[in-house]
């Protein structure tokens, strides 16, 4: 099982909406995230906007691809680009900057 760690950045006069909004995740993204191989996934978010993602999959190139070709994650990214900082055209979900693991205790 490969571990994942990655950096966003939301929009600070945002995260309470931000926040808000992961309350109520679709159904049907859920259910995306899962099919697409996204296990044990978490979110984590600072005071000044620093988003921590945290999951594990056998592939994490391959889980961010499956979800790039869903439905659910398209609507998903379209809705959540408005809360994310200097995205430029780019989704929410292509600008993860992965974060390299350098001690993990089994």
């Amino acid at each position: 099982m490969e571990r994942a760690c990655f950096l966003s950045r939301v929009r600070p006069d945002r995260l309470d909406e931000y926040k808000e909004r992961h309350r109520h995740v679709w159904p049907e993204m859920t259910a995306a995230l899962r099919e697409c191989g996204w296990a044990n996934y978490s979110l984590f978010l600072t005071e000044d906007g620093l988003l921590v993602g945290y999951l594990e999959t056998d592939d994490f190139h391959a889980a961010l691809s499956r979800m790039a070709q869903t439905g659910a994650n398209d609507r998903w990214q379209a809705e959540m680009k408005q809360f994310f900082a200097d995205e430029g055209d780019q989704r929410p979900d292509e600008g993860f900057v992965r974060l390299p693991e350098i001690f993990h205790l089994d």
